[in-house]
């Protein structure tokens, strides 16, 4: 099937196959019927705050069936959505409150800061205006080259950006996942909602299974954070389609139930967010041998990803890593030098993505956008900052990232952003965070170098209770999957001629 326009998909789904269910929160199921009437609802209630016509709206919340439905009611209403997690530090809020200008928060899940300079609808006004179903005209719809919906990423100086992404560049990705011979997507496919609606990973999750008249099967993060609920849940979800980071998987694998004879609906998995290595490639194959492994690649500028690959055995058994995919037929992507050069197949260099799934942007962020976007071969073109090569047959291969921002558990993470964020401290003179990776080529841990203020451990016995009144102290500054897991302090860091601290010289003792 060709989705020309998602909501009138999502409205043939609901006239088609009205009771067929499109969200299951843990048994608790919703249908596409029912999708439509509360998205109605929403989009009728947002028509009469008369907001500014195609003004963005904050959506706070977790895995709730509400974040669907009000992410649906928002794009009929003509508004660009913002998801923000729930689990999000209060300063990221705050950012993301003061850059996006948005004109309206939706509240699934009590906020942690106080809003007053706009309107802020709560969980129970919107039960109520749920409890009132209204029906609604399709007038004026987010469509073509409108913000579809906004997803925060990292800041280099602890600013995230907000990359907007159109319904044109979301039409591009889901027609991909649908036609593609590397996904395979079964009918009304059965798909994993894991990754919170914030990361863009869940992309792969909601548009695939709405596009194709699918279920999302939530798993919420409190489920996921205890080992014992996770792998007891699992087992329990009719999934035919598994959408994670390496990282979530690798975890889940710690259980034997997580097999094809304790799940046999489980038929296809697909990864984003992070490298994909050949271990945990070869132990999926181990546990569900019949399954399809899909490796895709794309960074949230490009719509979530722009090259797939299923990986077989013989990748498994002859490569020291995987191979990131074939690139979708709409985007173009190049190997380019230092001098913007296009290389030829088998050179490294930057790999720079082109065609209609480029993002138009940083919202209201006009110079990282000119520094990340610019114009190649007459099409939308974007500097990913991934160091790569594309071989003769056309397969593109992965070699690491060209400045300090690492992948770390599918989350993209800025070292100078941490950086910044652990020289807030109290105790702290100066520090920097250095990845260290495994034999496999992955980021396996976050650590941090820290120069300590005079006096600053006079007040601890141990460096332990020193690094836990650190992290206490600024746990609502960063998000928790940045925060080092290690604390390593130095009476003085090395520094570059040009009188910077030499990360290099740090990742690189790290890595010895």
């Amino acid at each position: 099937m060709f989705v020309s326009d998602f909501i009138a998909t999502l409205n043939h789904h609901a006239k088609q196959n009205p009771n067929s269910p499109v969200y299951d929160l843990l048994a608790q199921t919703y249908s596409y019927q029912q999708l439509k009437q509360d998205s109605d609802t929403i989009a009728a209630y947002i028509d009469s705050l008369n907001l500014p016509e195609k003004s963005p709206v904050i959506v706070f919340g977790g895995q709730e069936y509400e974040m669907l439905a009000t992410f649906v009611g928002l794009t009929k209403s003509g508004h660009a959505y913002i998801p923000v997690d729930v689990n999000s530090a209060n300063e990221r809020l705050t950012n993301i409150l003061e850059i996006a200008e948005p004109s309206a928060v939706i509240a699934i899940n009590p906020l942690p800061i106080d809003i007053s300079e706009m309107p802020v609808i709560t969980a129970t006004q919107l039960s109520a205006v749920l409890a009132e179903p209204t029906e609604y005209e399709l007038t004026h719809p987010v469509t073509g080259d409108e913000t579809y919906y906004i997803i925060f990423t990292s800041g280099t100086t602890g600013k995230p950006k907000g990359v907007q992404i159109s319904h044109a560049n979301l039409l591009s990705f889901v027609n991909w996942t649908l036609e593609s011979s590397e996904f395979d997507l079964p009918s009304q496919a059965k798909i994993l909602a894991q990754a919170p609606y914030s990361f863009d990973l869940s992309v792969m999750s909601w548009a695939p299974a709405l596009a194709a008249g699918g279920c999302l099967y939530a798993l919420p993060k409190e489920k996921t954070e205890n080992f014992k609920d996770l792998f007891a849940v699992l087992p329990t979800l009719s999934i035919q389609v598994w959408v994670s980071t390496p990282s979530f998987a690798d975890m889940v694998l710690l259980s034997e139930d997580f097999s094809a004879e304790k799940m046999p609906s489980l038929t296809h998995f697909y990864f984003c967010g992070e490298e994909l290595t050949v271990g945990t490639a070869s132990k999926l194959h181990q546990r569900f041998p019949k399954a399809r492994v899909v490796n895709s690649f794309g960074p949230t500028e490009s719509t979530v990803a722009f090259s797939a690959v299923t990986i077989t055995d013989e990748m498994i058994d002859k490569s020291d890593r995987l191979p990131i995919g074939y690139i979708k037929a709409d985007s173009p992507t190049f190997i380019l030098n230092e001098a913007g050069e296009i290389l030829k197949a088998g050179e490294q260099g930057e790999i720079v993505v082109t065609g209609p799934a480029v993002s138009k942007g940083y919202i209201n962020n006009p110079e990282k956008t000119a520094q990340s976007f610019f114009e190649l071969n007459g099409q939308k073109a974007y500097h990913t900052g991934d160091l790569g090569l594309l071989d003769a047959s056309g397969m593109l291969h992965y070699r690491g990232r060209m400045d300090f921002q690492i992948k770390l558990n599918g989350y993209r993470i800025e070292l100078e952003e941490v950086a910044h964020v652990l020289n807030l401290s109290q105790y702290v003179a100066s520090a920097v965070a250095v990845p260290r990776y495994n034999d496999q080529h992955k980021v396996h841990q976050l650590l941090a170098y820290i120069v300590l203020k005079p006096g600053a451990r006079d007040e601890f016995e141990r460096d332990l209770q020193l690094t836990k009144a650190i992290k206490t102290e600024l746990e609502n500054e960063m998000m928790s999957y940045m925060m080092p897991s290690r604390f390593i302090y130095r009476e003085s860091l090395p520094i570059t001629p040009n009188g910077k601290i030499d990360i290099k010289a740090l990742i690189a003792e790290v890595n010895d």
